[in-house]
């Protein structure tokens, strides 16, 4: 039997729980043309969000188009170009010749050569476009979704994944400056911007300093409660015929840290052990399968820090707040009070912890219990 949970994958229809205050405020802003920066660690779910409001919204809006593109591979400018035009040009079009025609109106002086197939009723198009000539003004592209808005009397909603890898090209920010320039100018389009490294995109989208400052509506995401994870938990246990309890789905929860990838994850390893009513005699099975599995992973991972950086991590675990106090310095061996910011910005930088506006906290719940567990702490 298919296991009912999901995690490593979007989570899409039923595999799907709550997040209706996100959904409500995105489609508020869709449909209001309004743009997007949207942050949070990395596996809370801000791919599966956006996915699933976007098939939503494609079946209830027609007047709009809703265009998805992930630029994880892109590596370039010319990539970028090359991946994004091909994205919203598959996405508002329907049908091939359609498409071939639109690639040769609007990108005619790129000399486009495309190879399209269709072996299961979903466009493959690839593109050749020549742009690395660097007297070809690239603007056409970065306006097409204002141009296909204009001609075909739509509004345009472009949704960008792993934005963060922008960062990365050569010359970025003037790549981020020429994005802006046209983007800000799109009177029928909005774009949702979010990527799995959420200090970059922080830095990005709230650094005066950067092209993308105040560039639209910043949402950043919370946790799904513990109380929404119960009632998707239990449910998925009841559709294959097991049974849990509230106080036990809570548990899950609770051991994760309501981390979504986690608590699909635990709630999958629990399923897989339980015959007919999931315990929490089962789950702290399950769980410390999962530290066992990921335990390689952290050993590399703590490897690679510094004693000052452990010590840090160490005071986090035994629940310190006040790290640059003299007792704090001195019994983790911190080092001086300065010091501790620099502490902080790299383990921050290695996405290692969240620095919050009212606590500090270990990102990965499971890295958390598996030092705690090292160091003997409760």
């Amino acid at each position: 039997m298919p296991s009912p949970f999901v995690y490593g994958k979007l989570a899409v229809v039923e595999d799907f729980t709550d997040r209706e205050m996100e959904r409500k405020l995105l489609t508020d802003n869709f449909l209001s043309l309004t743009n997007t920066i949207l942050i949070s660690p990395r596996r809370w779910g801000k791919s599966s969000l956006v996915n699933n409001l976007v098939l939503q919204l494609r079946q209830q809006y027609k007047d709009y188009f809703f265009v998805t593109f992930d630029c994880f591979d892109c590596r370039s400018e010319e990539e970028f170009y090359r991946q994004y035009s091909s994205a919203i040009l598959v996405q508002t079009h329907s049908k091939t010749e359609a498409l071939v025609a639109a690639a040769t109106k609007y990108l005619s002086k790129f000399a486009p050569m495309l190879s399209v197939s269709d072996p299961a009723g979903a466009y493959d198009l690839s593109f050749g476009l020549n742009i690395s000539d660097q007297h070809i003004d690239k603007g056409d592209i970065l306006d097409l979704p204002q141009t296909l808005a204009t001609e075909k009397n739509k509004k345009v909603v472009v949704c960008i994944d792993e934005f963060q890898t922008i960062g990365n090209f050569d010359e970025s920010l003037a790549f981020q400056r020429k994005l802006r320039s046209h983007w800000q100018n799109h009177k029928d389009v909005a774009y949702c911007i979010y990527g799995s490294k959420r200090n970059m995109m922080i830095n990005i989208f709230a650094n005066a300093d950067y092209p993308f400052y105040k560039f639209g509506d910043l949402i950043f995401m919370n946790k799904i409660d513990k109380v929404h994870w119960v009632d998707y938990i239990k449910t998925r246990f009841e559709a294959t015929g097991k049974s849990i309890s509230e106080q036990t789905a809570g548990y899950i929860a609770e051991r994760c840290e309501n981390h979504p990838y986690y608590v699909q994850q635990l709630s999958q390893l629990s399923w897989f052990r339980t015959q007919n009513e999931c315990t929490e005699t089962i789950v702290d099975t399950a769980f410390d399968s999962l530290m066992a599995q990921l335990e390689l992973l952290f050993l590399l991972i703590t490897d690679a820090l510094t004693s000052t950086q452990m010590g840090f991590l160490r005071a986090l675990c035994n629940g310190e707040t006040k790290f640059t106090s003299k007792a704090v310095l001195e019994k983790y061996r911190l080092g001086s009070s300065a010091n501790v910011k620099n502490i902080k910005r790299v383990l921050e930088n290695k996405e290692l912890i969240d620095i919050l506006p009212s606590y500090i906290n270990i990102q990965d719940p499971i890295y958390k219990a598996w030092l705690k567990r090292r160091w003997r702490i409760d």
